[in-house]
């Protein structure tokens, strides 16, 4: 029970650890700020209205402030006020007339709406600090007891050879599903939803990355427009679930819905993989408002200007960078990620502008002090670890730079995919098409030149064609121009265009012809991704035939755009995407290590490049950028008993292509709607492949069986 006015001062408690704990007699409270003279707690009703108890906190070196309160209990609701000096111009933002919410907060208290007494400077005036007390506004923390029925609950653990990530917004994925009642779709509740996971075995994905479920808010600019940040990177609480993805039915808490689809989705088999924004925070640059980090220690968690520190270094592109140089932003970042993983159960995490995270004072360093930390903690050290391996900073982009351990995400790979599939029809001055064979093959193999000369598995590079950001996959070959008018900013925003693909008509048509292009590409695409060497992801509603109108960047589309439309999802694409997924299952044609392309003492490459005539690729052939077609024989495949043969033909025509010598039968065929083919003869003879396809061979005695 809180205390009133005249209730028991406030006992000096731990400085460890930071937040509020309750242990069962009382709750103790520990928050940095090293620069602050003084940091109160301030207690206030169930509701988060009225403040009833102000109490100063104790102080530590180095710059700790704790408290220990008899009596307390989880509910309690509380915010901060930090005490010290405005000088802008040197850092110094405190200002006591603004509540601040705990970054450790476990659950946020109350809704913010943008106004001006949550600004710490006068509007009128930026180098003056601002009177106003937004208390009865502000966000408040609420304690809460950590308890919850885990059961056998255990991390599925799935290897990385056989990780298939499938990324997808919790709201989007169910929002629209109608076999999921109504008061749980687009939740945690609706994930964990035995229709969901239904879903996601039938497809065969081992792990859902999901995008942020930290609490977030939306811009300033965004609810002026009446609309709302809907990806969520713009992270306010980085311990805390986002309650606006919860169904809150039954009264369950957004913290244990969200425990209880772990839960669920680890029944199935499934990993969870949260996307995390440590790299900014949702308080903008020096113009923004003070809600939390910046009221408390703005010198320590923020990266200043040198030449003037009344600003920031903008990094992310949103205004501010959390400086993990800091010893207590490297802690804030480290103890948010093991409460995932302990608290939460989650499985990995995919880290938003990574590179924030290995800047040192001298650029990116993949021996930084973040990632030395990680890879010793006993913790974090065991689950996946996923970069965007690029930021907006100087020397930003860092493909291939990241420690063993490390996986990335490799828009080379996507480049190249889109380029060699789909632009045939981009012609250049000269009339040639552009999309070399030997940029796709290497994507195919791993990229083995951003990752072999580390020593780091072909399992490092994260293999995609579409994401949540850019074109959806039915988009990518349905639209040239972006239409993203409903973003409110006259069309300005992402991707001027789809310089990979020319389709010949823009979006919707009732061409057969068209149709059965835009239909083999996308199979061709999903083919390659889910076959390729590497770690495959799959965007929610590639498999669905998934479109969001020729929006490239719906960042901002709570709303039908970006809900997935599963009255009209594309039945015979779901199939085909299964087959795939079956298929590498079951003989994982590209095999987890890399190839060298050298013989075996029977004569058999472990993997050997040819064309479409038989003979062996040559120099010439490989930089010939009118070339369409290549086949690739895998002698040895990853889990397949005997040779694989991948012939791919990204032409406009039909060709034949020679096959080895042998038995062979056809394991898929992209020209099919569901991918199968009934297909098996002699070597030494011609197999015509159809324009904008491929197929997948298996010579006698693979071991490979499909389900039909």
């Amino acid at each position: 029970m809180a205390p009133g006015a005249d209730g028991p001062a406030l006992l000096p408690g731990r400085p460890a650890p930071l937040g509020a704990h309750w242990d069962g007699h009382g709750v103790n409270f520990a928050v940095v700020s090293g620069d602050a003279d003084a940091i109160t707690l301030c207690l206030f009703d169930a509701g988060g209205k009225r403040e009833t108890t102000q109490l100063p906190l104790h102080r530590s070196e180095p710059g700790v402030w704790h408290g220990y309160l008899p009596g307390a209990a989880a509910g309690l609701v509380y915010g901060l006020r930090a005490h010290g000096p405005w000088e802008p111009a040197q850092g110094l933002r405190f200002n006591a007339a603004k509540l601040l919410l705990d970054p450790y907060a476990r659950e946020v208290v109350g809704q913010f709406h943008w106004g001006d007494p949550h600004f710490g400077h006068r509007l009128d005036d930026p180098a003056q600090a601002d009177t106003q007390d937004n208390a009865a506004l502000a966000l408040k923390a609420r304690v809460v007891d950590k308890a919850f029925d885990w059961g056998d609950d255990a991390a599925p653990h799935i290897p990385a050879a056989d990780t298939v990530l499938y990324e997808l917004h919790v709201r989007g994925f169910s929002r629209r599903n109608p076999a999921i009642e109504p008061a749980l779709r687009g939740s945690y509740a609706g994930l964990a939803h035995p229709a969901s996971i239904a879903h996601l075995q039938q497809l065969g994905v081992t792990s859902v990355s999901l995008l942020p479920v930290h609490f977030a808010l939306d811009e300033q600019r965004l609810a002026q427009q009446g609309l709302r940040n809907y990806w969520g990177y713009n992270t306010l609480g980085f311990f805390c679930p986002d309650p606006r993805l919860a169904s809150l039915h039954g009264g369950v808490s957004p913290r244990d819905e969200f425990r209880a689809m772990v839960r669920a989705l680890h029944k199935a088999g499934i990993e969870v993989i949260l996307d995390v924004v440590f790299n900014h925070t949702a308080e903008g640059d020096e113009r923004g408002p003070t809600i939390s980090f910046r009221g408390l220690d703005n010198v320590g968690y923020y990266r200043l200007s040198d030449g003037d520190r009344s600003r920031y270094d903008n990094y992310s592109g949103c205004g501010n960078t959390l400086d993990v140089r800091n010893p207590q932003v490297l802690r804030l970042v480290l103890d948010s990620l093991r409460f995932w993983v302990q608290d939460m159960h989650v499985d990995g995490f995919r880290f938003d502008l990574a590179p924030v995270l290995g800047r040192t004072d001298h650029g990116f360093a993949r021996n930084s002090p973040f990632f030395m930390a990680l890879a010793q903690d006993p913790v974090l050290c065991c689950v996946k670890r996923i970069a965007e391996p690029w930021d907006l900073g100087p020397g930003g982009y860092q493909s291939g730079g990241f420690p063993r351990g490390w996986m990335e995400w490799n828009d080379r790979y996507r480049d190249s995919m889109r380029r060699f599939w789909l632009g045939w029809q981009h012609q250049s001055g000269n009339g040639q098409a552009f999309g070399l064979r030997g940029d796709f093959a290497l994507r195919l193999c791993g990229s083995s030149d951003m990752f072999q000369a580390q020593r780091r598995p072909p399992q490092a590079s994260v293999n995609y064609v579409a994401s949540h950001d850019g074109f959806s996959l039915r988009d990518l070959v349905s639209y040239n121009n972006r239409h993203n008018l409903a973003n409110g900013e006259d069309n300005r925003d992402g991707h001027a265009q789809n310089l990979s693909y020319n389709c010949g008509f823009e979006g919707e048509t009732d061409d057969p012809g068209i149709l059965d292009l835009r239909a083999r590409l996308q199979r061709a695409l999903l083919a390659c991704t889910l076959l390729s060497q590497g770690t495959p992801m799959l965007g929610a509603g590639a498999e669905q035939g998934q479109t969001q109108g020729g929006n490239n960047n719906p960042y901002n589309q709570d709303n039908e755009t970006t809900w997935l439309d599963w009255p009209r999802a594309d039945a015979d694409l779901i199939a085909f995407t299964a087959r795939l997924l079956e298929l590498r299952r079951l003989a994982l044609p590209f095999g987890p290590d890399w190839y060298s392309g050298h013989q075996d003492p029977l004569g058999l490459c472990d993997l050997c490049w040819m064309r479409a005539d038989g003979r062996t690729m040559e120099q010439g052939d490989w930089h010939d950028s009118t070339g369409r077609t290549l086949a690739c024989l895998i002698g040895r495949p990853g889990r397949a008993r005997a040779p694989m043969l991948l012939l791919v033909n990204a032409g406009p025509t039909e060709e034949p292509f020679r096959l080895p010598g042998g038995v062979w039968q056809c394991l898929l065929d992209t020209r099919d709607a569901r991918g199968s083919s009934r297909w098996h003869g002699q070597g030494d003879a011609d197999l015509a492949v159809a324009a904008h396809s491929l197929q997948l061979l298996a010579a006698a005695g693979a071991g490979v069986t499909l389900k039909p």
